[in-house]
């Protein structure tokens, strides 16, 4: 028999150091096959520049930065991520549910705190794909997924109601809440206009998407509703100045005390940052073949690095962006180059269009925003989980509301933590105990079969653990009749300490009813822990322990036949202990 599995040394220093030049150093690999497909990797970075152009400036506006930050987020993030990232697909810039976060955020500590925030947040993601937290993402359950995206979709379409609305935002930080605000104080007789370009916006948005869908309906929308507020001379508030040059590097002014403040915000984050970019490097994998998959760690290391880079630049946190993904994949893409060179559009359009984009009217933003929020509201997959089984559907309603009541960090623990207590429980009623008969094999003699009626056979299966020992204790307390109990415990697959105490707690009450135990079947961990917990010691004796049922089964005989004839009962040592 082998012995337990050595611990894995503790990493080098050098070794870590080298793990962390294969994160941080592009490679060669990265862009083979550029020579076939730069073409198309080009033209695909020019449809989802145009496309992510009102998205970027709807974002920032919506977070309360600005939508100069949203651009400079854009560009910057994007443009890092795309590089340095693990996803050879993935486009990277501000998305909807870091906006659901930031509002708070801005509320709370103002626009400025964002720039130190978004460097600290990148900081900890990169520590996080450094130390190899990448893989961690495949242990959400989709119905958590699933039911923080419905949330976001929610709360960003609430959102829009101050901006469809041309009123300015209340200083709330729940985004239902401002919107009630919103509808209270609104002077209705100016807010037709901008509601009916929303309107409008939308309406265009969905027929043209219809009508094909590699149209940029988003910017065709914008640009409409631009030409016709400017000739009919609406009074709308608009987009406004925007930097006709790249942004400069600039390192936000650091308050030790604030920042320690803003560390849980800063947590939040990074949390949200890393989540939202392996899902969405996730779900590009699964729409292409013949492209590398994502390296998880890396896409880590390399979205704290656009976000470090965004924060010095003057921009928000960002993650890996699903729209925007999907279509660049649509587009075409197939390296890196694509999300690099949507970057490079951007900046051009900084460069040569600065005066024009200044004109977009507000509510033409929150239109666009308004049908990507409900584009991210997937009813039919809803309906799917609330059909597939009970606690699919409370752990996907239980992350909806959570999401929407409070925020997407809060709700993905809830619904991680709502599926775990879920799926212990559904350990718990598969885990249980079986009375059998003593095998007829082991029954040698006429009389020995006789003594077995005094000998109770129990099989334990499943899980020994604290989610499962009350009807653990509750079955074995009603055990009655017999003189010996012999517990087959070689089915169990996982146990702990809780489990090994209510083990320890039903030996110990049934030998206080007169009724002997005998073990047999853990294995070489679960016996240690047995034995730290104090069961070995409440058998009364360690000999109590078989390895074999057959030699359980003798030693049993011997002690009931002692007791129904009034002989001796024979030594523990005496009995054959057979190999397991």
């Amino acid at each position: 028999m082998s012995g337990p599995t050595p611990l894995a040394p503790r990493p080098s220093p050098g070794l870590l150091a080298r793990r962390a030049a294969a994160l941080l150093v592009p490679r060669r690999s990265d862009y083979a096959g550029l020579g076939r497909t730069w073409r198309g990797d080009l033209m695909a970075g020019v449809t989802v520049g145009v496309v992510a152009l009102p998205l970027a400036l709807g974002f920032g506006v919506a977070s309360g930065v600005g939508p100069a930050a949203g651009l400079i987020t854009a560009i910057v993030a994007g443009f890092v991520a795309a590089v340095f990232g693990g996803s050879h697909l993935q486009v990277s810039g501000p998305t909807g549910a870091m906006t659901v976060v930031l509002v708070p955020v801005v509320a709370r500590y103002g626009p400025e705190s964002v720039f130190a925030l978004s460097i600290l947040a990148g900081v900890l993601v990169v520590v996080m794909g450094l130390v190899g937290m990448g893989r961690l993402v495949s242990v959400i359950p989709w119905p958590v997924v699933e039911g923080f995206t419905l949330g976001i979709g929610v709360i960003i379409f609430v959102q829009q109601v101050p901006l469809a609305l041309d009123t300015e935002r209340p200083q709330v930080e729940n985004a239902t809440a401002a919107a009630v605000q919103t509808l209270r104080s609104t002077d209705w007789d100016r807010a037709v206009v901008p509601l009916a370009i929303t309107v409008a916006v939308a309406v265009l948005m969905t027929v043209l998407t219809r009508v094909r869908r590699s149209l940029p309906s988003s910017l065709i929308a914008v640009a409409v509703a631009t030409v016709v507020v400017e000739v009919a001379s609406l009074d709308v508030d608009r987009i406004g100045a925007l930097p006709d040059a790249l942004p400069s590097f600039q390192v936000p002014a650091w308050d030790s005390a604030a920042l320690s403040a803003m560390l849980p915000s800063a947590m939040a984050i990074a949390l949200l940052a890393a989540l939202e970019s392996l899902l969405s490097a996730r779900v590009a994998d699964g729409m292409v073949e013949n492209v590398p998959q994502t390296d998880a760690d890396r896409e880590l290391v390399g979205q704290g690095l656009a976000n470090v880079a965004s924060g010095l630049f003057g921009g928000m946190p960002a993650t890996g962006a699903i729209a925007r993904t999907s279509v660049n994949l649509r587009a075409g893409a197939r390296t890196r180059v694509a999300s690099a060179s949507h970057a490079v559009v951007l900046v051009l359009i900084v460069l040569l269009f600065a005066p024009v984009v200044s004109l977009i009217p507000m509510s033409a933003l929150a239109g666009v925003l308004i049908v990507t929020a409900l584009r991210m509201i997937d009813l039919r997959t809803g309906r799917a989980i609330m059909r597939a089984t009970r606690a699919d559907a409370v752990v996907y309603l239980s992350t909806v509301v959570v999401t929407i009541v409070f925020d997407l960090i809060v709700a993905v623990q809830v619904g991680v933590a709502v599926a775990a207590l879920l799926a212990l429980r559904a350990m718990a009623r598969v885990s249980g105990l079986t009375r059998q008969d003593v095998p007829p094999e082991i029954a040698a003699e006429e009389e020995d079969a006789l003594l077995h009626e005094h000998i109770a056979l129990y099989h334990f299966r499943g899980a020994l653990f604290f989610g499962g020992t009350k009807r653990f204790l509750d079955e074995m307390t009603t055990v009655k009749d017999v003189r010996v109990i012999i517990l087959v415990l070689r089915e169990i697959r996982v146990m702990d300490a809780s489990g090994a105490h209510a083990l320890a707690e039903i030996i110990t009450d049934l030998r206080r009813r007169g009724i002997t135990v005998l073990l047999k079947g853990l294995d070489a961990q679960q016996r240690k822990l047995s034995a730290a917990i104090g069961v070995l010691e409440a058998l009364g004796d360690e000999r109590h322990y078989f390895t074999d049922v057959a030699a359980a089964v003798a030693h049993a005989r011997n002690h009931v036949r002692y007791e129904v004839e009034g002989g001796a009962e024979l030594d523990c040592s005496t009995v054959a202990q057979r190999p397991a």
